[in-house]
């Protein structure tokens, strides 16, 4: 892997001269515009049901808007690149309308981060790390957007099929190194670029850990770093309860708290209030002299 470690910046980036400022954690609220997502699929599939938990998460106080139209939970099926748009666009510019919020695309299609780009969205959300769509990199340098470069095993439908690492919080940084390394020779700035290091996406529950517990040998890379455990599956295995994942709040701001101690930069939550409310007790106790 080639030598990049670099000070990590304190500023994201985005476009028209704009920027988020990570001095402080970062929250990213979830609105899945899906049938089919794993925890919420299906309950805002109507534009308009999208938009108004779009106003519930910008009161609750998040810092982004995170906009998915294709499910990729394990095993979930692949949809139309039209099909993907004719979710998210109609959502986007109802938000647009009522908020400039930070807006980022959940797709790994160029064609459809274009199309949401073009309709007001900030920020690139490629589970892919740029890899699924050739023409990616492209429209993240046209439109001057920020890049969230996620480590997966395989694809969505087979990632959980025996996902096996010698040390996986090596090998996902390495991956990263490369990526971030195909990114800067493509004209996109380490400024602009969050790794995302994938809970659940092809790891076990060691891996999981071992991740979230070790999350500041990702600092060397010196770009922000997300997190994304929000109500995954592997809280239950710790837990031994069988409960849906709406269910998991408490595992959920959990593994959150421990990525922020250990230097996450950017929380990727379904319950934001509780979230935040956790992540300010946290920080009162950590900064009281």
């Amino acid at each position: 892997m080639p030598d990049i470690a670099k000070q990590q910046t304190d500023t994201i980036r985005l476009p028209e001269n704009r920027q988020l400022n990570i001095n402080r954690p970062l929250i990213m609220g979830i609105l899945n515009v899906t049938p089919d997502s794993f925890s919420d699929g299906g309950r805002f599939i109507n534009p308009e049901d999208a938009i108004h938990r779009a106003k519930q998460i910008i009161n609750e106080g998040a810092d982004i808007i995170d906009i998915g139209g294709e499910s990729t939970r394990p095993g979930a099926e692949k949809v139309s690149t039209d099909a993907e748009i004719g979710r998210v666009l109609p959502v986007i510019k109802g938000i647009r309308q009522i908020s400039d919020r930070p807006i980022s695309i959940d797709s790994s299609k160029s064609e459809v981060a274009e199309e949401a780009l073009k309709a007001g969205a900030d920020i690139i959300n490629d589970i892919s790390a740029l890899r699924f769509d050739p023409r990616m990199i492209n429209i993240a340098v046209k439109y001057d957007a920020p890049v969230i470069l996620m480590h997966m095993l395989g694809k969505p439908k087979t990632m959980q099929t025996a996902p096996n690492y010698d040390n996986c919080v090596e090998e996902i940084k390495q991956f990263f190194g490369e990526r971030i390394e195909f990114c800067k020779s493509n004209g996109i700035n380490r400024d602009k670029i969050i790794i995302d290091p994938g809970i659940g996406f092809g790891k076990r529950l060691q891996d999981n850990l071992d991740i979230i517990k070790n999350l500041s040998e990702f600092k060397s890379l010196g770009c922000p770093i997300m997190i994304g455990s929000s109500r995954k599956s592997f809280i239950p295995k710790i837990t031994k309860n069988e409960n849906q994942p709406i269910q998991r709040i408490g595992g959920s701001v959990a593994s959150m708290l421990c990525a922020i101690r250990n230097g996450c930069n950017i929380v990727r939550v379904h319950d934001v209030a509780a979230t935040i409310e956790a992540i300010n007790i946290y920080l009162a106790i950590e900064e009281f002299k």
